[in-house]
């Protein structure tokens, strides 16, 4: 039986080549299908995998950069209130000296006091300036009288001219006589020259008539010269014994009285006893300077203003007045004129402001806050003090170039706010300016900057 149903080698071999044929076809069609989802995957998966590669590359290049925060320097308002301290000063204050050399005799005012123009301050006994005006007096008289007596004498003088001129008159018609007789041979020759010498005689007689009355003259000139002298001599003893009495020169108040009673006092001399507050001692001392008076009805109150702000500074705007005792109190101040010249050593340019104080409530001396309104036609940029970096190289900022990195830029500062200053210079207004620099942000450090909201004033 076996072998009757035993295959032929042939069909064995044709059943062997379809089993390959059909195990070929299937092993492509698998393969075809594995490289079918295998392109899927690529195309879905590889893009995903190639960012998140990308993203891991990012965070970690992030990690590795710091973040900062960063703002934008803004414009201060145009319109601004300066504020500056102010010294109060009396707008006429003068220190008194003395014109005569004597003993202070009596004093009538002291400090506090309020006093009036030529108003009697003190008294001082001089006997020497006294004598110099009765000696001056008596010059004076004397010169007077050399006066008159030169004036008799050239009285008398002219009354001989006249004289003269009178005989030289007769002489002249007596010798003219005598030349005609002569002619006629009625006098001898001898007697008309007789007349003829005494005609010459009262020529020379008037001529000196003549300069005794020029001579005398010129004496009555200087004898009135004399007196215009003595007259000034007087005068001027008269004014040093009149500064003897030492007077108020406009009315105010007496802020300092350095002598006391019995006092020397020299005039042009040095003051050896310099003090600006009373004496309580009596002490024989040479003090010229007697008493420091003031007047309070019109104060000046000198402030400083700074560089920055002294061209928006206008002479006439007013100003407000506050003083730290009279805390309920404002008063008007108007700036009346400036130095015109800005102080090398503060950069300051100093300016006066006149305020009325006609109740005295004001004193010279005190301490004030004075308050400008101030329009600035170009303010200046404003940045926190945080962002100020100040070490050897100056006053710096930190910026954020386009390139990520920090980039320190000098700036000039202004006024100061507390916790905001102006910059005055450096700043353009675009950059990026790190809030609060620290130490690790050094020069072209790479930054992430985180941009922060910020407060204007």
């Amino acid at each position: 039986m076996n072998s009757q149903h035993r295959p032929s080698p042939d069909s064995e071999q044709q059943t062997t080549t379809r089993k390959q044929r059909r195990g070929i076809g299937g092993i492509g069609w698998a393969v075809l299908g594995v490289v079918f989802f295998g392109s899927l995957l690529a195309i879905g998966i590889l893009p995903r995998l190639g960012q998140r590669s990308e993203l891991q590359a990012a965070v970690k290049e992030a990690s590795t950069v710091p973040s900062v925060n960063v703002i934008t320097p803004h414009r201060a308002t145009g319109g601004t209130k300066l504020e500056l301290p102010g010294s109060v000063v009396a707008l006429n204050q003068t220190t008194i000296y003395a014109r005569s050399t004597g003993y202070l005799r009596q004093w009538y005012a002291d400090i506090g006091d309020r006093v009036r123009t030529g108003q009697l301050l003190a008294e001082i006994d001089s006997p020497d300036t006294d004598q110099q005006v009765l000696q001056a007096n008596a010059q004076l008289v004397q010169a007077q009288a050399n006066v008159s007596q030169s004036r008799a004498n050239l009285a008398k003088g002219i009354s001989d001219l006249k004289q003269a001129r009178a005989n030289l008159l007769i002489a002249r018609q007596s010798w003219e006589r005598w030349q005609v007789l002569v002619k006629q041979g009625a006098v001898a020759q001898q007697d008309a020259d007789t007349k003829y010498a005494a005609y010459q005689a009262n020529i020379a007689n008037v001529e000196a008539a003549q300069n005794t009355v020029s001579s005398q003259s010129a004496s009555v000139k200087a004898a009135e010269a004399n007196v215009y002298a003595s007259q000034a001599n007087l005068q001027r003893n008269t004014v040093l014994q009149s500064y003897k009495k030492v007077t108020a020169p406009f009315t105010g108040v007496i802020t300092a009285r350095n002598v006391n009673t019995g006092v020397l006092i020299s005039a042009g001399s040095s003051n050896t006893n310099n003090t600006s507050s009373i004496s309580s001692s009596n002490t024989n001392t040479s003090n010229t300077s007697l008493y420091t008076i003031a007047a309070y009805d019109k104060l000046t109150v000198n402030v400083n203003v700074p560089q920055s702000l002294s061209q928006s500074l206008q002479t006439g705007q007013t100003a407000q007045i506050t003083v730290k005792e009279l805390p309920q109190r404002v008063f008007t101040g108007k700036v009346v004129r400036t130095s015109n010249a800005i102080d090398p050593n503060t950069r300051t340019l100093l300016t006066q402001l006149e305020v009325q104080n006609s109740n005295a409530t004001l004193r010279p001396g005190m301490y004030a806050t004075v308050q400008i309104a101030i329009n600035r036609t170009n303010p200046p940029f404003v940045v926190p003090n945080s962002a100020l970096v100040v070490n050897a190289r100056g006053t710096q900022v930190a910026t954020v170039t386009k390139d990520q990195t920090v980039h320190y830029q000098k700036v000039a500062v202004g006024r100061d706010y507390g916790t905001e200053v102006e910059i005055t210079s450096g700043l353009t207004g675009n950059e990026s300016l790190i809030a609060t620099p620290t130490v690790d942000d050094t020069e072209g450090l790479r930054v992430q900057p985180v941009a922060q909201a910020t407060s204007k004033e």
